[in-house]
């Protein structure tokens, strides 16, 4: 990891927008464990890493911030009901630190001055230390997340986003969901946060404020 763990940075060029990469980690997206826990085609947590990672260099390129969050989830960390729930269900805590499966995978990871975010066995970036005094400090009013998983954490995340008066994106080719279908989380967010579900491919949408989208379209009609 060679991003800056915690802290804030300096005031955006985009005008508010950051790409919000969360918990894309060993754990989640590669190696037996992973493939273990996912529903699905591993294929599609390949297509997830190899999509944010585009998104991520598209973000770099066009000046808007990137912001990666990461989960730990030592023993250490866990609350009670998160314990109890394990022991219930014979669940192994996973991305334990210092471990393999907590680290971004090779071809994803934040760059020099890019913030890391520490979420210590809990779903909902906000609960990291520092996540939104950064955002707050640099006037970010918009996230694009990409990220694990679609009805969990990116989820958890975005809800507390929209409550606190952010506008949210999804890559929708970023994201995959474990416990439910894609379309069905996806569609969740869409009509009770309001959020816009774009691909990672179309740029032009995800790396803008909505508002600024919206004004800049009046103004030509």
């Amino acid at each position: 990891m060679t991003g800056v763990e915690g802290g804030a940075g300096g005031g955006a060029e985009d005008g508010g927008t950051a790409l919000v990469v969360v918990d894309v980690q060993n754990d989640f997206c590669a190696g037996p464990l992973a493939t273990a826990r996912f529903p699905g085609d591993p294929a599609r947590l390949e297509a997830v890493v190899r999509n944010t990672a585009r998104a991520v260099e598209t973000a770099r390129s066009r000046s808007t911030e990137v912001v990666f969050v990461r989960f730990l989830g030592d023993p250490a960390h866990q609350g009670a009901a998160w314990r109890r729930r394990d022991a219930a269900r014979g669940k192994p805590p996973k991305c334990l630190e210092g471990s393999w499966g907590a680290e971004f995978p090779e071809a994803l990871g934040p760059a020099p001055g890019e913030r890391v975010f520490t979420k210590r066995a809990c779903f909902d970036a906000f609960l990291a230390e520092g996540f939104e005094g950064h955002l707050a400090q640099r006037g970010t009013g918009h996230l694009a997340f990409a990220g694990l998983f679609a009805d969990v954490c990116v989820d958890s995340t975005a809800r507390t986003a929209f409550q606190k008066g952010l506008h949210v994106t999804v890559l929708s080719d970023c994201t995959a969901a474990l416990h439910t279908p894609d379309e069905q989380i996806l569609r969740f967010m869409s009509r009770v946060y309001g959020a816009r579900v774009t691909t990672h491919d179309r740029a032009a949408l995800w790396t803008r404020h909505p508002e600024r989208q919206e004004e800049e379209e009046e103004a030509w009609r």
